[in-house]
């Protein structure tokens, strides 16, 4: 992989194929080589860059207490040296990352993809039974931080995936190596729940937005999942909804041939 200079990070990203700029952004406690099983078909029609966001397994992570808006600038600065505009496709914390450059550098995407952005705070305490849950959520996340600050890594890692993220006997289901990833990657992941703002978005200047944008969530994924993509798609006005049926939180990992189709048909249509 080779290695850029941004922001006074070194990034390690790969770039694949030919045609139209398309990046796409990893969630937490992974890296690239979780979009592995699209890139192949999407570089048959786009130039794909992939990267490991700052702190994650090639990349670097710098000391002290790190910013999604980080993310946000590192992002801005690898479509810039691709050469912008480029399409952008984002998962979980990197569908916030495209979303958060979004609302401040519309002009640096000529398509927006997110799949269930985890921003929380922008879900209303309207729905007494949805609140409920996801308290339960945060109750079981703050489990996992406080075996990350333990320094047992790898217990918050299998904590995530069995108690948050998958559900009991999901970290035993993972190859080794993605559970190597996720131990290594912990520390980043406390990092991002530290920022105060890692869940925030300001939809008023996201509504500045006015390029393509498709949001999607699965239909085996917990339900504020929906109500945060309907916030969402409000506040762009144009957006399209997609209901990923069958699918979870990963969907290019889970059925990756129909994620990728479905990428390439919303960018050819815009």
């Amino acid at each position: 992989m080779a290695r850029a200079r941004v922001n006074g990070v070194d990034l390690s990203y790969e770039v694949v194929g030919e045609g139209e700029p398309l990046v796409l952004v990893h969630g937490s406690w992974v890296d690239h080589e979780t979009w592995q099983r699209v890139v192949p078909h999407l570089a048959r029609s786009f130039l794909v860059l992939v990267y490991d966001r700052r702190g994650h397994s090639r990349s670097e992570r710098p000391p002290g207490r790190g910013s999604r808006r980080q993310d946000e600038d590192d992002l801005e600065a690898l479509i810039e040296t691709l050469g912008a505009p480029a399409h952008v496709a984002g998962n979980s914390f990197g569908a916030s990352t495209a979303l958060g450059l979004a609302s401040r550098r519309p002009e640096l995407l000529r398509s927006l993809t997110a799949h269930e952005p985890p921003l929380m705070s922008i879900v209303g305490d309207e729905d007494r039974e949805l609140r409920r849950l996801m308290q339960a959520m945060e109750a079981a996340i703050d489990g996992v931080l406080n075996a990350l600050r333990a320094g047992e890594h790898r217990v918050g890692a299998q904590r995530f995936v069995d108690d948050v993220a998958v559900g009991p006997g999901g970290w035993e289901q993972l190859p080794e190596r993605f559970r190597e990833t996720f131990t290594a990657n912990a520390p980043t992941f406390a990092d991002e729940q530290a920022d105060p703002d890692w869940s925030r978005l300001d939809l008023a200047r996201l509504s500045g937005y006015t390029g393509p944008a498709l949001l999607t969530f699965g239909s085996e994924s917990p339900p504020w999942f929906p109500v945060i993509v309907g916030k969402l798609a409000t506040a762009l006005g144009h957006a399209q909804i997609r209901t990923l049926v069958g699918d979870g939180h990963v969907p290019h990992l889970t059925h990756p041939e129909r994620y990728a189709d479905g990428l390439t048909a919303f960018i050819r249509s815009s």
